[in-house]
């Protein structure tokens, strides 16, 4: 029987295997790895300052651009366009049965058009966030992200998946016809060390900004006289002595940039003032699985509607139960009181935070086995695969 063959297009902004942070493309990653398993052939269009090995990668870039994406939208739209439309020309001469697109930002509005020519195979869009905005959320402050979609009227040969129920469930009406059942988020592993014995610890593991709240760590972990090492970037920052540079300059740069206010206002001043809150950096390897196995716990203060949460998993992978707030995909992934704690006020984080003890390491690791395995991500997308397919050759007839 013929292989699957799946083009899968990657954000163009970083490069696989990752040396940091980076969601989607540690999704990419360890999904890529576990259907080549399952016997389907992947080809993977990425950036291409570093690449996979055992993929064949495809990139019209070999350096890698994150910093393009603080940048304002016609400097970084261009590099997208080049990436997505260099993509597509790869894919009409390559016989590829399906197109798995985790670009969030162009693809979407793209593939609807380019999978009617019959020129390009039908594809499956992974939408990885932001969250669909509600009226409410948009009510607050956020901006209005839905309308791009609610024009989106014939979505051709393209379908869509969220990472989420709770994402799905806000999804704009047009096209939810085209949208196929949540698959979350997924982990390999064999990549996270299980440990039992934890330090004395806790840990933050996110970029640092508003919606991540990790003042509210920092709050508690003063405040409870607790041991705090945060790790992540800092609007781009990787290291403690980049960090320390730049916060003791009155005229650097990244005092324009709004997530080193955050840092600076927010986080310093606890940093200051309590020595046992450090800053670890941007973490990979095996430096962040000690990190986060021998943590305590995972503190994930957000103060959004969190599409899914990749550290969450990571840090349950690991045996480290996660006390986070009750908002966006955390009911999904976390059981209260088994794996970890969902506070509904700051006051409960707090108090929540005493209480890790309670949790099973154990029971932390099952929940990964059971929900965000690589395994079951992929069984789950490769069943997607084929819908998607049976789909197009149905709108054909």
């Amino acid at each position: 029987m013929k292989s699957l063959r799946v083009a899968m297009i990657a954000p163009p902004w970083l490069a696989m295997p990752l040396k940091g942070y980076g969601g989607i493309e540690r999704v990419i990653e360890g999904l890529a790895k576990e259907l080549v398993k399952q016997g389907v052939e992947v080809d993977i269009f990425a950036n291409g300052a570093r690449t996979l090995p055992g993929f064949k990668t495809y990139s019209v870039y070999k350096e890698e651009h994150a910093e393009s994406l603080e940048k304002p939208f016609y400097q970084a739209l261009p590099i997208l366009k080049g990436h997505i439309n260099y993509a597509l020309n790869i894919i009409k001469k390559g016989n590829y049965d399906i197109i798995h697109s985790h670009d969030p930002d162009l693809a979407p509005h793209i593939l609807p058009w380019a999978t009617k020519t019959g020129e390009l195979p039908p594809a499956l869009h992974t939408f990885h966030g932001p969250p669909f905005h509600t009226k409410e959320m948009v009510e607050k402050g956020d901006y209005e992200n839905t309308i791009q979609y609610e024009e989106l009227k014939d979505m051709g040969n393209l379908y869509g998946v969220c990472i989420s129920e709770t994402m799905a469930e806000y999804a704009p009406k047009t096209i939810k016809k085209h949208m196929l059942p949540a698959i979350h988020n997924a982990v390999d592993l064999n990549e996270f060390t299980f440990q039992a014995e934890k330090k004395n610890y806790f840990i933050t593991l996110a970029r640092f900004a508003p919606d991540k709240g990790q003042h509210i760590a920092a709050k508690f972990a003063v405040k409870q006289k607790k041991r705090l090492r945060m790790a992540g970037t800092v609007a781009g920052i990787a290291n403690n002595r980049k960090l320390l540079l730049e916060l003791s300059n009155p005229l650097s740069s990244f005092r324009n940039h709004f997530h080193f206010r955050y840092y600076s206002d927010k986080i310093l001043p606890y940093v200051l003032r309590y020595p046992r809150i450090t800053y670890s950096g941007n973490l990979s390897g095996h430096r962040k699985i000690k990190f986060i196995a021998e943590a305590k716990a995972l503190l994930f203060p957000i103060q959004w509607e969190e599409p899914f949460g990749v550290s969450v998993i990571e840090a349950l992978a690991c045996g480290t139960p996660v006390v986070a707030m009750n908002r966006g995909a955390m009911p999904e992934i976390i059981e209260h009181g088994v794996n970890g704690f969902l506070a509904n006020t700051e006051a409960e984080f707090g108090e929540y935070m005493q209480r890790v003890d309670e949790i099973d390491p154990a029971a932390c690791r099952q929940s990964v086995e059971e929900k965000f395995s690589i395994e079951v991500m992929a069984q789950r997308y490769l069943a997607h695969y084929k819908e998607v397919i049976r789909r197009a050759k149905r709108s054909k007839k």
